[in-house]
């Protein structure tokens, strides 16, 4: 790679001079590493419109089958939207579940980005409020909902995280919580700085999903200057722990617009990362649905693969990018 964008180029410009057509034959498409994009992508979205950073959950319904329950970012309607399906694929008729707050100071504007866990008999989800949330002299933070059944949530009334570190500018948020039954604690990996595309992901604890004390040396995971599809920004974490390592599933950026997934993993999930040889892992396909950009993974594993629900991009008039839900697969035990 030997192009580069300098420092003081704007957003703008950046992207005209990446995606320009002789810098574009720098770009990575498709996938590596073993993982493959379902054929008939994408599996949500459509005529519900923008759709996308989404959180899952695999339980069980009342007849003991497996349902996966999906909780996602729904732009037009500036909230969170649930569906369910039963193969991750087939989604049932979705519904906005937490809109935003009318009068809030914080969550007024538009709520989204959700992370869901099902601890001590209830739903717990983390989420990004935001006010003026495509314009960089906005604020993006982080609240809480607890419900009983994941669809009625009850929202704490001040946020559990704001940006009070120079590196997170004027927003965090992003989240992706654990608990971890070994250490009994929650864990979350957040983003932080612009508030159109943060910048870095931090890492913070908690004893009880409220009061979070963060790493004091965040951020963990800064961009790569040496790796073209992640020298601007790494954003939208997702961890899996998995045979004693942290597995972070991230976005990186080339520049605003254009994004891929990769991952790095750690033995305790704040230092020491390595990233996959083969990143990045999921990329966008020339003329496709997902040509601009590939964000916010999720990944779970189910019956010896794994699962990755990602949101796929695409230039589209009127507005800039449409986003869509797409899902890939590794079918392998390891993800290393």
């Amino acid at each position: 790679m030997n192009i580069k964008a300098t420092e003081e180029m704007s957003s703008a410009e950046r992207i005209a001079f990446y995606d320009c057509e002789e810098n574009k034959k720098y770009y990575q498409y498709g996938t590596k590493g073993g993982w493959k994009k379902y054929e008939n992508n994408p599996v949500f979205g459509g005529k519900y419109g923008t759709c996308f950073d989404v959180s899952v959950l695999r339980e069980e319904d009342k007849d003991g089958k497996v349902i996966f329950r999906m909780w996602f970012s729904w732009r037009p309607k500036k909230g969170i939207g649930y569906t369910q399906s039963y193969d991750g694929i087939n989604w049932s008729e979705p519904e906005l579940v937490l809109p935003p707050l009318q009068g809030s100071d914080w969550e007024g504007d538009e709520v989204n980005r959700p992370t869901v866990i099902f601890h001590k008999g209830q739903y717990m989800m983390w989420y990004s409020g935001q006010m003026k949330p495509y314009l960089e002299d906005g604020r993006s933070v982080i609240g809480l909902a607890v419900s009983d059944d994941g669809i009625l949530w009850r929202r704490k009334t001040k946020p559990v995280m704001v940006p009070d570190q120079s590196w997170e500018k004027q927003a965090v948020m992003c989240p992706h919580v654990l608990y971890d039954e070994d250490e009994k604690q929650y864990k979350m990996w957040y983003a932080a700085g612009c508030n159109h595309e943060p910048d870095a992901i931090g890492y913070a604890f908690s004893y009880d999903g409220i009061s979070w004390k963060k790493y004091n040396q965040n951020p963990v995971l800064c961009p790569n200057p040496d790796k073209l599809w992640e020298q601007h920004k790494v954003v939208a974490p997702c961890v899996v722990k998995e045979d004693g390592w942290f597995y972070l599933f991230y976005v990186g950026h080339l520049h605003e617009e254009r994004a891929q997934v990769g991952l790095a993993r750690s033995r305790d999930g704040i230092t020491g990362w390595e990233r996959h040889p083969d990143n990045p892992l999921v990329a966008p396909a020339e003329g496709a649905w997902d040509s601009v950009a590939v964000y916010k993974p999720y990944v779970m594993k189910v019956n010896g693969q794994w699962i990755m629900w990602y949101n796929g991009a695409a230039y589209e008039e009127p507005i800039w990018v449409f986003e869509q839900i797409g899902l890939a697969r590794l079918e392998a035990d390891f993800l290393f």
